[in-house]
């Protein structure tokens, strides 16, 4: 089972991760589109997980299990709401680094401990505009029937080196996450939180929920999690597959 919101509050963690897939009022800032994410989870130690967080930020938990997840994918059709696609920025990929959290007011998301991306200007934009601990990486993503594979080196800024390879196979099954599984609670996620000068910001993405694949993993060998400061639990990742989503991004908020 999941653990309770940290205010107490009446509304399950369940309920309020299904709250969040609502789009937020008003008007986004961004669209993106995400495409042929592998993700990559491990257990922790929830403790451990807890001493990274910032204040205002809780570990969640699932059955009593904290998780660190690792993520590569493409990012497409990325363009400011109305401004035409900036060259550059309008298509990358990208390798995250993550872990689950609530908010004071018990709100689940998203923290990212790194993202590594291909595209110089897409990491200074990101680092500037959202706040977020983007790196520059080489990197490079093949897409075959029933196979992706991503090789990331990182470049700038530090801590390098930092890397990961990773190929995984997937099957022709679609379905899509049941509320109150670890599958619902690792991918089904609509807030990413993150610190800028003491003060805990929030922000709101919206999609569908993600086609998810039966998947396993053939090469998985990365540095990028321990490059974070953080200590997976040993063994082979539990492994998802999805071709993608459309997004809307919105503004960060208090």
């Amino acid at each position: 089972m999941r653990a309770a919101a940290p205010n107490g509050d009446a509304m399950s963690a369940t309920e309020r991760q299904i709250a969040l897939r609502q789009r937020p009022e008003g008007k986004h800032v961004m669209v993106q589109s995400w495409r042929s994410l592998t993700f990559l989870h491990w257990t922790c130690d929830v403790d451990a997980i807890q001493r990274t967080l910032p204040d205002g930020l809780s570990v969640d938990t699932f059955e009593g299990k904290a998780y660190v997840g690792l993520v590569p994918f493409t990012m497409c059709g990325i363009c400011v709401r109305g401004m035409p696609p900036i060259p550059g920025t309008a298509a990358f990929h990208e390798t995250n680094v993550r872990t689950y959290v609530v908010d004071v007011r018990g709100d689940p998301g998203v923290m990212f401990y790194s993202l590594d991306a291909s595209s110089g200007l897409a990491v200074i934009a990101a680092r500037a505009w959202y706040r977020l601990p983007y790196h520059k990486a080489a990197m490079r993503f093949e897409q075959g029937e029933g196979v992706a594979r991503c090789s990331s080196a990182r470049k700038w800024p530090g801590p390098v080196p930092a890397r990961c390879e990773v190929e995984s196979r997937f099957d022709e099954t679609e379905s899509f996450a049941e509320p109150g599984t670890l599958e619902f609670f690792l991918l089904e996620r609509y807030a990413l939180f993150t610190s800028s000068r003491g003060r805990i910001l929030c922000g709101r993405v919206h999609h569908s929920p993600y086609p998810i694949h039966r998947a396993g993993c053939a090469v998985c060998e990365e540095t990028l999690i321990s490059a974070a400061g953080v200590s997976k639990d040993e063994g082979a990742p539990i492994v998802h597959y999805s071709p993608g989503v459309d997004v809307e991004v919105f503004s960060l908020t208090e």
